[in-house]
């Protein structure tokens, strides 16, 4: 019996948020759901990077399936560092991702954040993810009673997400066997936030159809206000039929698509290549990732993951064990990346490894003979040991020694070339002083001027500004941000950041009463 996924999905902006930062995919066998965080500074970007990253996968074939997810997803984070690092203003943002992929009998789990799962199986319904935010780690400490969380102030503090927080994330990964008849429901918190888990239940238990399950959540999160986005997705574990199970037809991606993988520039993916090829198999994508592929607005910042990207969407036969990881090396291995040879081979004259035969014939060649003197017409003549002299000493053609001097040249190199590094220190640490961030001084955030290093028992920085906003009472992931040191364009955006800063406050928490700069009073 071979399972395959029947899908339904859908998000809304809700009635409070301005934009959806929620993304998802469903198709026959992936499931990926991302909310964005970040607000007006990248939750979109977060969530609809994530997913695109991830949709590629949607596939049979893997050798080993269970490590598909967790490698891609930490694929994703990578690029969202990459993206922060090209772009400061989308420091701090950050997305959950909650991610099946089916194989065989088994459904492969990974997940980070607080998007959740539920499983109803057999009459049993039951939340297979665990929240990773502060208020579930007070619960799983027995410092908070379960029914309490739901109205906790700080239910919504995450502890881990993907983002520029952390280059390595840890993700929940494990497998669930599954069965035809199963449903599962994967959601954001904009769901759970609203409608109670006994109504989820009962909805995905007595909707007959799928849409109508998707539906009728999503109406009943508008009808409760709906403060935040809402995204769905619904799916059953089935057995598939031979249209299901047939392959998906061999993609053609037009000239303008093709282009994209060998583009000489870094740029965006292009919107026709991932409409081209998530045409070729059954899907439903929503939200932001379904606004960046209409738009053509998919965020990518570098060409080696443009050319990625690209190459992930343009697949392999047979499914290799990682299509994207396996199909990007064979379009970059003729121009930014190779394969090195090993430690024990050579390199031949024509570039490819050789033989040591050929190793030691290039480089009899291309070295000048031990003992080779320059003569007044510009010849060499090479000695044999037994010609040579042992007391560093160089013979002429008469064969009388002459005692090698050491000229000028060296002694002045030198000279000019510590200059030259002491001049080019120098301004280093000028320019350094032109930089901004936002770190912790005390207890408290703070402006700093300079860069957050230490060259010897130097210091690159020092407090600007100071200010009566508490580290501790951040979000983790934001305190995370500020301890590690925030870059800033200038001293306008520094102040910039220290406002947002503020705005996310813990509720309770001291809201900051203003900046004092180095050395003033109160």
């Amino acid at each position: 019996m071979t399972l395959v996924l029947r899908f339904a999905a859908r998000s809304d902006v809700g009635r409070v948020r301005s934009k959806n930062d929620d993304s998802a995919y469903v198709g026959r066998h992936l499931a990926v759901l991302a909310d964005g965080m970040g607000g007006h500074v990248g939750g979109d970007v977060a969530s609809a990077s994530t997913v695109l990253d991830l949709a590629p996968l949607d596939d049979v074939g893997y050798k080993d399936p269970g490590t598909v997810l967790p490698d891609e997803i930490q694929n994703a984070n990578l690029i969202l560092n990459e993206l922060v690092h090209a772009n400061p203003k989308l420091a701090g943002m950050g997305t959950t991702c909650t991610a099946a992929l089916l194989a065989g009998e088994t459904l492969h789990m990974a997940h980070i954040g607080d998007s959740r799962a539920y499983r109803l199986a057999d009459g049993a319904f039951s939340q297979v993810t665990r929240d990773h935010t502060f208020v579930q780690k007070l619960v799983d400490e027995g410092r908070l009673e379960a029914a309490e969380a739901q109205f906790h102030p700080n239910k919504n503090v995450l502890m881990r997400v993907l983002g520029d927080v952390d280059a390595s994330p840890e993700l929940d990964v494990f497998d669930v066997p599954v069965a035809a008849g199963e449903r599962w429901l994967l959601c954001s918190d904009g769901l759970t936030d609203v409608v109670t888990v006994e109504r989820i239940h009962q909805e995905l238990a007595e909707g007959e159809a799928l849409n109508t399950v998707v539906d009728n959540l999503v109406d009943l999160t508008l009808k409760g206000g709906a403060p935040d986005n809402v995204t769905i997705v619904v799916f059953e574990v089935a057995e598939g039929t031979p249209e299901e199970l047939a392959p998906p037809p061999e993609v053609h991606l037009s000239e303008d698509a093709l282009a994209v993988a060998q583009a000489p520039e870094a740029g965006a993916v292009s919107g026709r290549l991932l409409r081209e090829d998530l045409a070729a198999r059954p899907h439903l994508i929503v939200g932001a990732a379904s606004s960046a592929v209409k738009t053509d607005r998919i965020p990518v910042v570098t060409r080696s993951s443009t050319r990625r990207r690209a190459a992930a969407l343009l697949g392999e036969t047979p499914a290799p064990e990682n299509r994207p990881r396996r199909t990007a090396a064979l379009l970059t291995s003729g121009g930014e990346s190779v394969t090195p040879a090993p430690l024990d081979s050579a390199v031949g004259p024509s570039g490819r490894p050789g033989t040591p035969g050929e190793a030691e014939a290039a480089s009899a060649s291309d070295t000048p003979a031990a003992g080779a003197v320059g003569t007044p017409e510009g010849s060499a003549t090479a000695q044999s040991p037994a010609d040579g002299a042992d007391d560093g000493s160089r013979r002429r053609r008469d064969g009388k020694p002459t005692q090698y001097r050491r000229g000028w040249f060296i002694p002045v190199f030198t000279t000019l070339l510590a200059l030259l590094l002491a001049a080019v220190a120098l301004w280093g640490y000028l320019w350094t002083q032109t930089q901004y961030y936002v770190g912790e001084d005390a207890g408290q955030v703070a402006v700093y001027r300079g860069v957050p290093q230490h060259l010897g028992p130097l210091d690159l920085s020092h407090v600007d500004r100071r200010t009566d906003l508490s580290v501790d009472g951040l979000p983790s992931y934001a305190q995370e941000r500020v301890r590690s040191g925030m870059a800033a364009r200038d001293l306008g955006h520094a102040e910039q950041i220290v406002t947002e800063l503020s705005e996310s406050l813990a509720p309770g928490a001291p809201a900051p009463t203003g900046e004092t700069p180095e050395g003033g009073e109160r």
